[in-house]
């Protein structure tokens, strides 16, 4: 069986918010949307979740038109319904509604199954020196291996 192929990851998620927990979630899409995704053709950037009325759906998420789809062709950022259990999507409701949490995707992939998967994160923003924080022990970290890689 073929693994998992990543089709978009949304890289900028871990440096602006810490990840408190992971979801796989399906994806309602179109056919020309799973056209685009199998072409890498999308964008995470400025996405996020909201769960109303019982469902969870994903806002802002990119998916560019396919080049041959014509008048068949999606509507690039329309909301798209994500698929969970129900109490998943119960236990997300009340985590979402915490002040400070939101929920946001990580990565769009295709499962060794060939089905459109996202991951979906349950995460709080981070602050200025939460950032700072992140980035200077990145940066020792870095600094010792340097020096542990001229010592040997």
């Amino acid at each position: 069986m073929a693994a998992e192929r990543v089709v978009a990851t949304n890289r900028k998620a871990h440096h602006d918010y810490f990840i408190l927990e992971r979801y796989e979630a399906g994806i309602v899409l179109q056919g020309t949307e799973v056209k685009s995704l199998r072409a890498g053709r999308a964008n995470l950037r400025e996405a996020f979740a909201k769960v109303e009325n019982g469902e969870v759906i994903l806002y802002n998420l990119h998916i560019s038109p396919w080049e041959y789809g014509n008048r068949w062709n999606h509507e690039p950022t329309r909301p798209r319904k994500l698929l969970l259990h129900k109490a998943e999507i119960r236990r997300l409701l009340g985590k979402s509604r915490e002040a400070g949490k939101t929920l946001i995707p990580l990565r769009i992939y295709f499962n060794s199954r060939g089905l459109a998967k996202v991951e979906l994160a349950l995460a709080q923003g981070k602050k200025l020196w939460d950032k700072r924080e992140a980035i200077a022990r990145r940066d020792a970290a870095r600094e010792i291996e340097r020096r542990l890689k001229q010592r040997a």
